[in-house]
């Protein structure tokens, strides 16, 4: 006789696991992954990138360990990460002289203006809520 919703007979000997629940589970993750991939396009190595400038900008301490985190998470909740690349790259070229010293194209464009402004706006924002 059939034990009802297990697959297995009465005297049949029980799993370990249902594949079932394998199956159910590996389905309820990817599904979170896609969602979690979709709201989080920021790369690893650019978050530990902003992770260790800021830490070494901040003592190198956990509690900065802690906060830069939670910044570069707050960072990239409120922009998306193509415009935070074109603000970084922006402002690395005009702290380096720009390339062949032409600075003012990545100063002067409205465009770079904008994205300058978006990461200053949520560096601001990350300010207020990593404090603690």
């Amino acid at each position: 006789m059939d034990i009802p919703f297990t697959g297995r007979q009465k005297n049949e000997p029980r799993r370990a696991y249902d594949p079932h629940y394998s199956a159910i589970g590996l389905l309820v993750l990817l599904l979170a992954g896609s969602a979690h991939a979709e709201g989080n396009d920021y790369p690893t190595t650019a978050r530990a990138d902003y992770v260790i400038g800021c830490m070494a900008a901040n003592g190198n301490t956990h509690e900065a360990l802690l906060k830069c985190s939670c910044a570069i998470d707050t960072i990239a909740s409120v922009m998306p990460y193509s415009h935070y690349e074109q603000a970084e790259t922006a402002l690395s070229l005009q702290a380096g002289g720009g390339v062949g010293g032409r600075v003012g194209l990545f100063r002067d464009p409205p465009q770079i203006k904008a994205v300058i402004e978006e990461l200053h706006r949520a560096q601001a924002e990350a300010n207020l809520k990593c404090r603690e």
